[in-house]
């Protein structure tokens, strides 16, 4: 079964993200980014437990996929397939014309597997800049009245 990531399911999709040799995302990250889009992170249940997850985002223009994991003793059994065609669905119910994701050099069977459901490889170059940790900073709808130009003077 694929569904929606409960907070309940944390500790199980760390231990996914480990066995699949992936670094684990720190729950502060994920809250931040589950403020966002909560139904784009799926898990896969099986009767023993959480089995792959999937974190998709989407930006209002371009879906994109991070963090496909399926617990390496549930390999080859369609779920990384599954949980794909559930985000892409996803996406589309979210009018997404496109969908990115990033596949490292050195994973020719990942890039095979993507390239299987029809993802091509692009010749863009990713570029990266960590920035120094602020907290989060409230965002101010457009309505707000906050001058960002020059202040006109009422006429006389």
């Amino acid at each position: 079964m694929i569904r929606a990531f409960r907070w309940d399911d944390y500790d199980s999709v760390a231990a996914v993200w480990v066995a699949a040799g992936a670094d684990v995302l720190p729950r502060p990250e994920l809250e931040q980014k589950l403020t966002r889009d909560p139904e784009l992170f799926l898990v896969a249940v099986a009767e023993s437990g959480i089995t792959g997850a999937i974190l998709g985002t989407w930006d209002g223009r371009r879906g994109w996929i991070f963090r496909l994991a399926v617990d390496p003793a549930h390999r080859r059994q369609g779920i990384a397939t599954d949980l794909v065609h559930e985000l892409e669905q996803r996406f589309s119910a979210l009018g997404c014309p496109r969908i990115n994701l990033l596949v490292l050099p050195h994973n020719e069977a990942g890039l095979r597997f993507w390239q299987e459901l029809g993802y091509l490889p692009a010749p863009d170059i990713l570029c990266t800049k960590p920035l120094p940790q602020q907290s989060p900073v409230a965002h101010h709808s457009p309505d707000e009245s906050h001058a960002t130009g020059p202040q006109r003077r009422p006429q006389s």
